[in-house]
């Protein structure tokens, strides 16, 4: 699908605010989410059908009705996308990491959105640490930040705990969801906050509220698609507080 260009403005804001901040000698970070900001698709969502039909894992009956069902629990999804982590407890890692591997390679041709491979590459020609910070499972994103050019280690999400190369049902905190975005990057980057961030929902807002300087709401969904509504949301947010926004289609 041919995706909507960013617009002159949007790159003349974020050419010239490197630029002044590159002067200064800070230390840049530029913070993205995942689904649905750097591809069109839900990495994690699509890990998650590739074992069910793979069989890689021990599911309860209607696995994704139960994931689903988990997402509604007191309006919130953060235990279920902790569970999408715990199933593989038991597995060793690398054997995981080369399922989701298999999963992203079963997508074709790849949604990613050329013009944030494009910033990302700028970024990096420019010295700006980049991280991916998702509510999907940290495994399932890797291989779409391999394809981005960057690596394991600039994912942050939603993940448990790994013993001697093997999973366990641990959780590792902070959830990587609304506030946890954001505490969980700072954990990280020694509380430097982001000059840039990047997201697609309202799951994003505290991640872009969190930038020093820009922030960019993308969105692509339908008006059919179940991702429409949140992303309508935070791009009437991006308005109201003069962000940029962008729309890919």
């Amino acid at each position: 699908m041919n995706y909507k260009n960013f617009s002159t403005d949007i790159w003349n804001q974020i050419e010239s605010t490197v630029n002044r901040l590159k002067k200064q000698n800070q230390k840049l970070i530029a913070a993205f989410d995942a689904d649905g900001t750097l591809w069109d698709t839900d990495l994690g969502e699509n890990f998650f059908q590739y074992q069910i039909d793979n069989h890689q894992c021990k599911f309860p009956q209607n696995p994704f009705d139960h994931y689903l069902e988990m997402k509604k629990i007191n309006n919130d999804p953060r235990s279920a996308y902790v569970w999408l982590a715990q199933i593989n407890a038991g597995h060793k890692l690398e054997t995981v990491q080369k399922w989701a591997q298999d999963a992203f390679n079963t997508i074709q041709p790849r949604p990613i959105f050329s013009e944030q491979k494009k910033l990302i590459d700028y970024l990096k020609e420019n010295g700006v640490d980049i991280y991916i910070v998702t509510a999907s499972i940290k495994w399932a994103v890797e291989p779409g930040a391999l394809a981005l050019g960057l690596t394991v280690d600039q994912v942050i999400g939603v993940s448990t705990k790994v013993v001697d190369g093997v999973i366990t049902d641990t959780p590792i905190l902070p959830i990587t969801y609304k506030q946890g975005k954001v505490d969980a990057l700072l954990s990280i980057s020694q509380q430097i906050k982001p000059f840039l961030a990047s997201g697609n929902t309202m799951g994003d807002f505290e991640l872009l509220q969190s930038a020093t300087d820009l922030r960019l709401a993308v969105s692509a969904a339908s008006r059919d698609d179940k991702l429409f509504k949140t992303e309508f949301e935070l791009q009437q947010k991006a308005i109201e507080n003069n962000w940029l926004s962008h729309r890919f289609i």
